[in-house]
């Protein structure tokens, strides 16, 4: 196919992983079906305006991705990708949890071939990465991880980084390490569910604090700290899930006074803070010595990624969490370890990530309109809406009614801390439900509301 000429994108990402990915776009669309000859090196470099050794790198980066097949005098052959075991991958989409709060899922042609060409290129280390390896990541993780949190204004020194195997393990580690059953924790009045069973299950008291649209109340705070001495604050401050909340920039510094005043360490999960294009600063920003800021890729890539990127307050604190996550986990996957430092290198994350933020917010709007006569929390990225039911609606009746829509949901109960649970719910707009899917589950669910049994 001598005359196939490529389009480059014009994101920074390295010509020669550009034109890599765009064999890999072109297998995946069709255009470059299994067997075609690619152009001749030289010829393509001309037709590009780019240097014949940035072509010649393109072919080798996909031949190593094993997209393409080089023969000497005869040129460069697509391979393509084989399809895989369809029985396999449909046993593996029935197999998803609608409880958790989903990402929605990538499906533009082109970040997908990304997708698969990381991992194909991955792969060709696969040896290596079936060993054991660093409890908390090596150099090469640490810097990725650097790049990424850079995307939230945090620049810490590599020694204060630990890459780890998700949020909830993190957290889990890093409580391990601060407190002894009995000891306090204070979080929102209303917040993550898992931060509940974590305590629960280490024999913690969690303490929840009250708020408003701004976040939690630094004199509630102040007054938690001197009445029950706790040893560790939890705040998941950017679009807390399940309230869709974002605690304010000055309501943030009002907190890291208050921290800071006593001394309180902050466990800052900020699972969703990748996600807003001008999300406020982290608080790890105004308290860094206090603050153990964990920036997970579940929300932002993918949930099965289980990659977590974790800031300790100090190096010393860093090696401590690296003992506790060797007693619970020995170590993060290598593998996707790797997948996350080359879609982070070449530029693919922030190809998830940006669809991810457009499709969320294309999802909100359709919530917006089909939830309109009901009282509910939402922001323009947030992957759930917080619904509070009218009267005479019960969360045991939505829940029970909208069974098998593929809407998943949550009650209340699993994320309130201090009071009664509200007649609310946690309704996601993520995971693998398209867009017509979910107004029409929007839809059902607005005539139960309208039309209560």
């Amino acid at each position: 196919m001598r005359d196939w000429t490529p389009t480059l994108r014009r994101d920074g990402a390295a010509r020669y992983l550009q034109l890599a990915d765009a064999i890999a776009t072109g297998i995946a669309d069709g255009s470059l079906r299994d067997g075609v000859r690619l152009p001749p090196q030289r010829v393509l470099a001309d037709r590009l305006g780019i240097d014949f050794t940035t072509v010649s790198r393109g072919y080798a980066e996909a031949r190593t991705r094993g997209l393409v097949d080089s023969h000497v005098g005869r040129g460069t052959f697509v391979v393509g990708i084989k399809a895989a075991d369809p029985q396999r991958e449909l046993r593996r989409h029935a197999d998803v949890d609608l409880t958790m709060n989903l990402p929605p899922e990538p499906d533009a042609p082109d970040l997908l071939a990304r997708m698969q060409a990381g991992l194909q290129t991955v792969s060709a280390n696969l040896i290596d990465l079936l060993r054991y390896q660093s409890s908390t990541g090596g150099q090469i993780d640490k810097e990725a991880a650097s790049t990424w949190l850079s995307l939230r204004g945090l620049v810490p020194t590599l020694d204060r980084i630990a890459v780890t195997p998700g949020a909830h393990p993190t957290i889990l580690a890093i409580l391990m390490s601060l407190t002894v059953p009995g000891d306090v924790v204070l979080c929102e009045d209303v917040t993550y569910a898992g931060i509940r069973g974590i305590c629960a299950r280490l024999g913690l008291r969690l303490i929840g604090l009250p708020g408003d649209a701004e976040g939690i109340d630094p004199d509630a705070l102040d007054a938690a700290i001197r009445d029950h001495r706790p040893r560790v604050l939890y705040l998941n401050p950017t679009l807390n899930n399940p309230t869709t909340r974002t605690i304010t920039l000055a309501r943030r510094q009002a907190i890291a006074d208050v921290m800071l005043t006593h001394r309180l360490p902050l466990i800052e999960d900020d699972a969703y803070g990748f996600i807003p294009p001008h999300p406020p600063a982290p608080l790890a920003s105004f308290a860094p010595d206090l603050v153990w800021h964990i920036g997970g890729l579940a929300k932002c890539i993918g949930a099965g990624l289980r990659v977590a990127y974790t800031v300790a307050p100090d190096s010393h604190a860093a090696r401590d969490l690296a003992h506790q996550l060797k007693v619970i986990s020995v170590m993060p996957s290598p593998l996707m370890m790797a997948l996350a430092t080359r879609w982070i290198t070449d530029g693919t994350a922030d190809g998830i990530r940006r669809f991810i933020r457009e499709e969320t917010q294309a999802r909100q709007a359709i919530a917006a309109q089909m939830l309109a006569p009901f009282r509910h929390e939402a922001a323009p990225h947030a992957f759930n809406v917080w619904l509070h039911l009218p009267d005479g609606v019960t969360r045991a009746e939505i829940i029970g009614r909208m069974a098998g829509t593929g809407l998943g949901m949550m009650p209340s109960d699993a994320f309130t801390v201090s009071g009664e649970p509200a007649e609310a719910i946690r309704v996601c707009l993520g995971g693998q439900i398209t867009r017509s899917q979910l107004r029409d589950a929007l839809g059902l669910l607005a005539y139960i509301m309208a039309s209560p049994l």
